[in-house]
């Protein structure tokens, strides 16, 4: 970044401690608010900690701003790419740490809350794990082993540095039958169990959660509270479920969401709100009626330069009443992480089309917060209900 931009972000942000400060000072709260309390992890704190995915470029806390921001507004970071399996274990018997190493001390340079992401998934799964020299499967014992290897390798090197694990992701589908990954069709769906043994036994100490998508759908959540409650009758550790919060302007609904909180805090687990992100587009489906590539780009791409009012304050108004929500049943919710840091980092820009722009995030391309979050500020300065 260069140094105008640099200090442009620097003036951006000192600008927004001091509008926090007005917020709080004009709802009338019965304390004053100093500076260090006008931010979003003190906003939730006494409910549940804030987090933030972190790409490698931000955990090698080059850029100052970047370090700041986070330090400033969250207490709980996120590995997004740099501990999955085709990134920290590309060959058998060889693994790559450098950029896990960079994350943890990130997380631990300024005393962060430490997830792990992700041990067992199917995507971004390194080639080799699941099949043999000549490309065929590899038997159930073999692909335990390996389980077990790479889970008890990862999970012992940062023994005590990271708090919990997102154990298993996204193994159930949207109807609640049981995704055919390699993992299930090699060992069925007790290379679950095998999988929360292992990092159980590498760190007795973690956390151990399940985390999946699409958690408002009847099926996937019946089929995880069922999963639960198993792991729970065979003495298997599993302490919470990360709903992951990827959301659009039409889906999920508030309801459904809710229900989904509801049935998982029943199991006794926590409930965490992982991955969270709101898609400022339209949610497409390519029809018949789109059939020039050319016009189905311009409706995945509508917002090139900026989000037209109407949308912005659509976005921010359904934003804050999800946050309303996670605060509502802040009892059982204990974690709430965005899926990035500022909208230029989400993984929703340039997918599924190059030179897609998305506004998801909580902070904007120039590091300020969303109207929302100053909204929340504006209407209870820390003391929400």
């Amino acid at each position: 970044m260069n140094t105008i931009k640099s200090k442009n972000n620097i003036m951006k942000n000192t600008l927004v401690t001091a509008l926090f400060a007005i917020v709080c000072v004009s709802c009338g709260s019965s304390h004053e608010m100093s500076d260090k309390e006008n931010n979003l992890k003190n906003f939730a704190d006494g409910k549940f900690l804030v987090g933030v995915a972190l790409n490698s470029h931000q955990a090698a806390a080059n850029d100052e701003n970047i370090v700041n921001l986070v330090n400033r507004n969250f207490n709980s970071v996120v590995a997004e790419n740099c501990m999955k399996c085709e990134v920290i274990h590309p060959e058998e018997g060889k693994y790559d740490f450098t950029l896990a190493d960079e994350f943890i001390k990130f997380a631990e340079d300024n005393d962060m809350h430490t997830v792990g992401h992700c041990l067992i998934w199917h995507s971004q799964l390194a080639p080799w794990f699941c099949i043999d020299e000549e490309g065929k499967d590899v038997s159930a014992d073999v692909l335990k082993q390996r389980m077990k290897d790479h889970i008890h390798t990862v999970v012992s090197r940062y023994k005590g540095k990271v708090h919990g694990w997102d154990v298993v992701n996204e193994a159930i589908e949207g109807n609640g039958d049981w995704r055919k990954s390699k993992f299930y069709e090699i060992l069925g769906p007790e290379y679950i169990e095998y999988a929360f043994r292992y990092a159980h036994e590498a760190d007795p100490d973690a956390e151990l959660y399940y985390n999946d998508y699409g958690m408002n759908e009847a099926g996937r959540r019946d089929k995880t509270v069922e999963m639960i409650k198993n792991l729970q009758s065979k003495g298997i550790r599993i302490d919470a479920v990360g709903m992951q919060g990827h959301m659009g302007l039409d889906y999920p609904s508030l309801s459904d969401f809710e229900t989904s909180i509801k049935a998982f805090a029943s199991t006794g687990v926590k409930v965490m709100i992982t991955e969270w992100d709101m898609s400022a587009l339209p949610t497409i489906n390519r029809g018949a009626n789109i059939s020039e590539t050319v016009d189905f780009q311009k409706l995945l791409n509508p917002y090139p330069v900026a989000l037209p009012d109407s949308i912005d304050a659509l976005w921010n108004k359904r934003m804050g009443e999800f946050f309303t929500l996670f605060v509502k049943h802040s009892d059982v919710i204990t974690r709430v992480t965005a899926w990035g840091l500022t909208d230029e980092d989400s993984w929703k820009n340039n997918w599924p089309m190059q030179g897609r722009k998305d506004y998801p995030l909580l902070f904007d391309r120039d590091y300020e917060p969303k109207p929302f979050i100053m909204d929340l500020f504006n209407s209870g300065c820390n003391n929400i209900n």
